[in-house]
């Protein structure tokens, strides 16, 4: 049985482009960043969590509610071959419950704060935004996009972005978590406008301040799908 089913929706991505070594001292023992045609990516994402079950079983006053999370990406090599994954920074939720099992379960890097969404579809755009309150400070990601989704090219920056498959979380000095991430192949939106109001500082440290002074290399709004997250092992 898998260990949390949910969907997530209306994935707001923000990509941005780091230097490597910014990251090392987060990888997970036995892994190795990800590369997509020699760059290096962090990404900001905001979504939804839709009709959550754990171990099968909903539960009440957390099925439906928000993420904010700061991912990078990573690999695996097990009997020669890659495996895809991401490693996250902080991921943001609203629910104390959820960040006390995702801490303790996975070693994740769980924080509850008060956060808020907004969907809205028009004749030819729809507007998706996510918002979360740090400290007294209002953080928010909005973007407007196309009414009809597309699908995404192989071989592509967004392909490179959506197609990770795996968690993996430090368990020790010399131990990773690993767990893995199953949806189909997700649609795009087109983005015609966005707006990022983050204090990158702030939110996820110091070595994410240079994020408060760049610009995003690219935005995506993903459709997203049905997933599950499978129980994890140790490597």
């Amino acid at each position: 049985m898998s260990f949390l089913k949910a969907e997530w929706r209306k994935l707001a991505i923000a990509n941005y482009v780091i230097t490597p070594e910014v990251l090392t001292k987060y990888l997970p023992p036995k892994t190795e960043l990800d590369l997509w045609n020699g760059t290096c990516y962090v990404s900001l994402i905001g979504f939804m969590f839709l009709n959550t079950k754990l171990l099968g079983l909903p539960i009440p006053f957390h099925r439906n509610f928000e993420e904010v999370n700061l991912r990078f990406y990573v690999r695996y090599k097990e009997d020669g071959k890659w495996k895809r994954g991401v490693v996250f920074i902080k991921e943001i939720v609203p629910k104390p419950a959820l960040t006390f099992i995702a801490n303790t379960v996975y070693k994740e890097h769980y924080q509850t704060m008060k956060m808020s969404h907004l969907w809205k579809e028009f004749e030819k755009e729809r507007a998706v935004e996510y918002t979360w309150l740090h400290n007294g400070k209002k953080n928010t990601f909005s973007l407007k996009a196309d009414i009809a989704p597309n699908v995404i090219d192989r071989n592509s920056e967004s392909e490179f972005i959506t197609e990770h498959y795996w968690g993996y979380t430090k368990a020790g000095a010399n131990s990773t978590f690993e767990y893995e991430v199953t949806h189909p192949r997700w649609d795009c939106y087109k983005v015609t406008d966005y707006k990022i109001d983050v204090d990158f500082e702030a939110v996820y440290g110091n070595d994410f301040s240079m994020l408060n002074d760049i610009k995003p290399v690219s935005v995506m709004l993903a459709e997203g799908s049905e997933i599950t997250v499978e129980n994890k092992r140790k490597i």
